[in-house]
């Protein structure tokens, strides 16, 4: 276990947009700060620029509502045209309330709006749009850490970081929803705690608290700074993606 984590948000990223290749940006801006990725480091992205660059934007204008998202949206209060996307991302609507809409997204995890988002977007007063998830944050992942191990000298994570609120506390915090070269999930069950018992359930979310903690650097408003290197964390290699990290519904008491 290292003693020291570090996180180091990458100065003078440039904005990205469609087609962007994010692994070069992020080259180009360690090498402008006389810094570079190196064996052990955890790469957290935000989702935003992951998206961004895959050009998951969707025009409102093109949306067309169909009868059950036209109900629902009186019952949240939302546009009807952003409650069709999130009905379409989503596998089922798991709570909602006037201004609030909670759904399981298609790829497993619960969060508002099935994590499209309008903040930060350029031209809205234009010709509004939202962001949508990445099409599969796992496989982005995986192919931003294969450009980025050929620039550094070892094994290197990626983790995919979005924003999202909790049952029961107030806030956003960072949660991981793609990962990739790294374990998620710390599995300490049959260890012994400080006084020799045997830990019988202890699983420890890296990946999300990986995320959460680079979220703080990361912000969420101007700042301007969705790339930060994790270095010190304590991660196991692994081929395993972020689903490793949701809940099965037979084990998930609250739905």
């Amino acid at each position: 276990m290292s003693p020291t984590l570090s996180l180091l948000g990458v100065p003078d990223f440039p904005l990205v947009r469609p087609g962007d290749d994010v692994a070069e940006f992020l080259c180009d801006a360690l090498a402008a700060n006389g810094l570079k990725l190196t064996a052990g480091d955890v790469v957290v992205v935000a989702q935003k620029i992951v998206s961004k660059a895959e050009d998951r934007y969707v025009r409102l204008a093109d949306v067309e509502v169909g009868d059950a998202a036209a109900e629902l949206a009186q019952k949240v209060d939302k546009d009807p045209r952003l409650v069709e996307l999130i009905l379409r991302e989503s596998n089922a609507v798991v709570q909602y309330r006037r201004g609030v809409l909670i759904v399981e997204h298609r790829l497993g995890f619960v969060l508002a709006n099935a994590g499209i988002d309008r903040s930060n977007l350029p031209d809205w007063e234009k010709d509004p749009k939202v962001l949508m998830l990445p099409e599969n944050p796992d496989r982005s992942a995986a192919q931003l850490r294969k450009a980025l191990e050929a620039h550094c000298d070892g094994p290197i994570a990626v983790i995919i970081n979005d924003s999202v609120g909790r049952a029961w506390r107030v806030g956003t915090i960072g949660m991981a929803i793609g990962t990739a070269g790294m374990d998620p999930i710390r599995n300490q069950v049959g260890e012994p705690d400080l006084y020799g018992r045997e830990l019988e359930v202890t699983e420890i979310a890296v990946a999300d608290e990986l995320a959460s903690a680079a979220s703080t650097v990361m912000g969420q408003a101007a700042e301007a700074c969705p790339v930060i290197v994790v270095r010190g964390a304590n991660w196991s290699p692994s081929d395993e993606g972020s689903a490793k990290l949701i809940r099965s519904r037979e084990t998930d008491l609250f739905r």
